[in-house]
């Protein structure tokens, strides 16, 4: 699985929970090191959460699958303690193209962020 080789997302301390036709899920527990200046989660963490699991999910079925487009809304700040959960659900896939929706939430089950991303489907390569 594409997940398991992603070195930056191991380091950043990334648990790895599932995978589905479509669907992934992923957590993290935020530390210090994953602060910014002003004491809350740095952007880029969450956005490394929810981007592993759009790739485990948009990856699941076999041929490779690259990222064309990628946005994210902060919905909520989360501090130090926190375990954040990123769950991938497909919104829509064809031959070529699939979309992803990926909602990041704490452990109170609030929205911290709403991901949204497009694959573009590599051919088997023979």
């Amino acid at each position: 699985m594409v997940v398991e080789n992603d070195l930056f997302a191991r380091h950043v301390g990334i648990e790895f929970i599932e995978a589905a036709q479509g669907s992934a899920k992923a957590r993290l527990k935020i530390q210090k090191h994953h602060l910014n200046g002003m004491e809350l989660t740095q952007g880029g963490v969450v956005f490394t959460l929810a981007d592993l699991v759009f790739a485990a999910a948009s990856n699941s079925y076999g041929p490779d699958a690259v990222a064309i487009n990628a946005n994210i809304s902060f919905v909520k700040a989360s501090t130090e303690g926190a375990v954040l959960t990123a769950e991938a659900k497909e919104v829509s896939r064809d031959a070529k193209l699939a979309t992803y929706t990926i909602l990041v939430t704490d452990e109170m089950q609030d929205t911290i962020a709403i991901f949204q991303g497009m694959v573009y489907i590599k051919a088997f390569k023979k």
